[in-house]
């Protein structure tokens, strides 16, 4: 049996053996960037690097990134959705050698020496060409050189990547596909069926185009890129030989342990499988955001709301089996042994892990009531309205709208069939067709949430956002020299617009206090610094004095910027040139953004 130690050990292997280097993995939370919630692939915090920027460790890099994607959240539960999972990611930063890169695929996929994958189970599809760009013949003779037979030509919804809103660089892509044995659904089934017969396991995408502007055709990128995504949990299903990515690994023992602890067996039904799995996804999610280092804990805003999804989707699950949520600081501390010895700050963290479990299960045994009480107000409702009905000769039958069961189910997290069950006792039924409806349009607004997950870093790269960025790399020491160097940047969110910019303090800050740290910003500005940037490695950094609030993340070199005796922090950039760019710096809002967390917004013009 494979485990997911193993294949990323093999992953490490062969890339160090083919002259990449490893980089260190990105935070769960994006840094300064206001399009996405979490961090839903590997490329995403390299995105200045993909537009141009140097990257410290050089052109040829691989890492293995923690991530969570939503847009998919409601098909958590069978045999291959996940909204946590490790993404094997490897690129190529200012070069597009796609002959290169498929025969680097095909060699890790079927070499005995890694995955060893019997190439008659693996199939392929390349770009098939449109009015932007032609047909991907490229790679599919690629493929063909390799000893791939089964290569599928596939329009852009299948075989072209962009980034969300369609601005940026975008280009086809190569996905392999193994096949699970499954019977074809149809003469036509293809990697574009949903049948179950194809199982993605691998992309390399080819950025060779860019989009400046929303509309605008998609030009030549000057400098193009490759990168590539594994996704590591299903790679270790198919190379166990198993259906579902929770036959194996970490999954597997909390599936186990549950089973353990419910009065429903897993494979009871349908419903109880969907009902482990729901839990086992939702609390290692739960698990990574509430260790992360940025300090999220459930809300009803951003992160918060996912992450509180994520714990009261878990408990509904598990009163379907008949578990008692006291256990789930045990499944936590199962996540916590598992991935302590790669991501340091779960470990650090796990007695807050427990903790804000613990505590959203109360509060969401509370919410549960608050729902019934809701629910009595709607029927109240509609027998007010059948009085007034009845007064006027008009019938109206006992049906709770799908608007009403839909609000039980968003706003007080009440599960749809527990108001069924409720409405049947009171003599009701649910429009389930109505509430069907309002859950798909709940889901497309997701995914339309969701569209913008692949833009990393900043906003943009526009001057304005980088001198924003700069903005803040002086604002954070003006804080650093009030309140002391304890003060660190809990968040980031720029904008060409503004600034929103959170850190730790243990109170509001008075209309002097903001007055004082936006003079601080505007004497660096009046003094027309020059921002300088050096690489160096990550321990010279440190012996220089720079500061790098969440140091985890880089890798053995890492970018210095330097705004004269300012300040001088690791980060990736982009950066203003020179202080004076930044002309003027106000803080328009200082607020709480959670318990012992300050919000600043502020703007420059």
């Amino acid at each position: 049996m494979t485990t997911d130690r193993q294949l990323k050990n093999l992953w490490f292997k062969f890339f160090e053996a083919h002259g990449f280097k490893r980089v260190a993995g990105y935070s769960i939370i994006p840094e300064n960037d206001p399009t996405v919630l979490f961090t839903t692939a590997g490329m995403h915090p390299l995105v200045p690097y993909l537009l141009g920027e140097a990257h410290p460790a050089g052109n040829k890099i691989f890492d293995v990134q923690r991530c969570i994607r939503t847009g998919d959240i409601d098909e958590v539960g069978d045999n291959s959705h996940l909204t946590f999972f490790e993404m094997l990611g490897n690129w190529f930063l200012g070069s597009c050698p796609k002959e290169e890169m498929i025969k680097l695929s095909y060699e890790f996929l079927t070499s005995k020496e890694y995955l060893g994958l019997p190439k008659e189970r693996l199939s392929v599809s390349v770009f098939a060409g449109n009015e932007t760009a032609p047909r991907d013949d490229v790679a599919a003779k690629a493929w063909h050189d390799c000893g791939i037979d089964k290569v599928y030509f596939l329009p852009a919804k299948n075989n072209w990547w962009a980034l969300g809103g369609g601005v940026g660089p975008c280009g086809p892509d190569t996905e392999m596909f193994y096949d699970t044995g499954k019977p074809a659904c149809s003469e036509t089934c293809s990697p574009a069926c949903d049948c179950g017969k194809y199982l993605e396991i691998w992309n390399d995408v080819f950025m060779q185009y860019f989009v400046a502007a929303a509309g605008q055709k998609a030009e030549k990128l000057a400098r193009p890129n490759i990168d590539t995504g594994m996704g590591l949990e299903r790679t270790v299903a198919v190379l166990n030989g198993q259906k579902s990515v929770y036959d194996s690994g970490c999954l597997k023992r909390v599936i186990d342990f549950i089973s353990s602890k419910a009065t429903t067996s897993y494979e009871a039904s349908a419903s109880s499988i969907r009902s482990y799995r729901i839990i086992t996804d939702h609390l290692r999610s739960a698990t990574f955001v509430l260790g992360d280092e940025r300090g999220v804990v459930p809300s009803n805003v951003g992160q918060g709301y996912v992450l509180r999804r994520f714990i009261r989707r878990s408990v509904n699950c598990a009163r379907n089996i008949g578990l008692d949520c006291k256990y789930f600081a045990d499944i936590a501390n199962i996540y916590i042994e598992e991935y302590g010895q790669d991501y340091e700050d779960i470990k650090a963290n796990a007695q807050k892990i427990k903790d804000e479990l613990q505590k959203e299960v109360e509060k969401f045994s509370k919410a549960i009531e608050e729902g019934h009480r809701e629910f009595q107000k709607v029927i109240k409702g509609i027998e007010k309205h059948k009085e007034f009905a009845a007064a006027k000769g008009e019938m109206v039958e006992n049906i709770i709208s799908g608007k009403a069961a839909f609000r039980l189910y968003d706003t007080f997290g009440f599960p749809v069939e527990l108001t069924e069950e409720l409405a049947k006792e009171a003599g009701y039924s649910v429009d389930k067709q109505g509430f069907d409806e309002m859950f798909k349009l709940h889901q497309e607004k997701s995914r339309q949430a969701s569209a913008g997950m692949f833009k990393g870093g900043l906003a943009d790269t526009s001057k304005q956002s980088a001198r924003l960025h700069t903005a803040t790399h002086i604002m954070l020491a003006g804080l650093q020299k009030m309140f002391g160097k304890d003060v660190v940047q809990k968040g980031s969110n720029i904008t060409p617009e503004r600034l929103r910019f959170d850190f730790n303090l243990d109170h509001k800050m008075t209309a002097e206090e903001i007055k004082t740290l936006e003079e601080f910003v505007n004497d660096a500005i009046k003094q027309a610094i020059d921002v300088k940037c050096e690489v160096m490695t990550l321990d010279d950094a440190r012996n220089s004095g720079a500061h790098g609030t969440f140091s985890n993340k880089y890798g053995d070199e890492v970018k210095v910027y330097t705004i004269g005796n300012v300040s001088k922090e690791i980060c990736g950039g982009p950066h203003a040139e020179n202080t004076s760019e930044l002309h003027h710096f106000k803080i328009v809002k200082e607020e709480a953004s959670s318990s012992g967390i300050r919000r600043i917004k502020a703007i420059i013009d």
